[in-house]
């Protein structure tokens, strides 16, 4: 969590590309983000548009090919292999897709908390007083002594987010939490998250859930490895590059099928109009 008022995550210019037998893709192509601290955030698109290598980038589990990812003040693509490790396990709390894939069959809910909270190397007391204060904050104290087997897929989630957040990472990744939920239980999930951003959590989630993009603060969508628009307080937002390049929603970018604009300035703004 940050308390000096800077994002948790910045991305600028951010490129990845893999390597497949057909040749190079190109999974991100120039992106720039920044993640608030304390809100949620969404990352929205189809298939293959980048959500996941994105992810992963901001979970430190993966390196870009050319740009820069900042995580709580640290720049990733900068750090040893070592270096890396150290700042996912202390600063970074990941939560994958399958509630199972998330826990231990054979640990409870505290136990879950308390192994989370040795690996983060967070005091015996403080892990004690965290755990307790996010079993409330999401519902599960009543759980806290049950195995993951007794519990439901949501609660499961909401376990699998109470144990990325102990030691306070300074973000919360979660990778399509909702995608094995029902209606009903996303919503329960997400209304727990939306406690956590209250007490200062940072979450990004990559989503192809209307309900859980409709949830965040701040939705991203990517579209062939770049931004096509950000959504932040009901306003559709393009975004301009550090090139002065404008990525256009799709509704907006159907109105100029040349791709080219004539641009007039005026004293309201920058008008983009059809040279036809």
């Amino acid at each position: 969590m940050r308390r000096d008022g800077r994002p948790a995550a910045v991305c600028e210019g951010l490129v990845r590309i893999h390597t497949a037998r057909s040749g190079p893709v190109h999974a991100l192509r120039g992106i720039d983000v920044v993640i608030p601290a304390g809100r949620l955030t969404a990352i929205t698109g189809p298939s293959g548009s980048g959500k996941t290598s994105l992810l992963r980038i901001l979970a430190a589990l993966d390196r870009p090919t050319a740009g820069s990812a900042e995580v709580a003040g640290h720049v990733l693509d900068e750090l040893s292999a070592r270096r890396l490790r150290a700042v996912r396990r202390r600063h970074i709390g990941y939560v994958f897709a399958r509630p199972n894939a998330n826990l231990q069959p054979h640990l409870t809910g505290r136990e879950h908390l308390d192994l989370a909270a040795r690996y983060r190397g967070t005091g015996r007391a403080e892990a004690r007083e965290q755990g307790d204060a996010l079993l409330d904050l999401l519902g599960l104290t009543h759980r806290a002594g049950s195995l993951p087997g007794r519990l439901s897929g949501g609660e499961q989630q909401r376990l699998a987010f109470a144990q990325a957040m102990v030691g306070r990472p300074a973000l919360v990744v979660a990778d399509e939490p909702t995608s094995e939920l029902d209606s009903a239980t996303t919503v329960e999930l997400l209304a727990g998250v939306a406690e956590l951003t209250r007490s200062g959590t940072t979450v990004v989630m990559a989503t192809h859930d209307r309900l859980a993009a409709d949830a965040a603060d701040q939705v991203v969508h990517l579209r062939s490895g770049t931004v096509a628009h950000e959504e932040v307080a009901g306003r559709r937002l393009a975004v301009v590059d550090g090139s002065g390049r404008v990525q256009l929603p799709e509704a907006a970018l159907q109105r100029f099928p040349g791709r080219r604009v004539l641009i007039e300035e005026t004293a309201d703004g920058v008008l983009l109009r059809d040279p036809s």
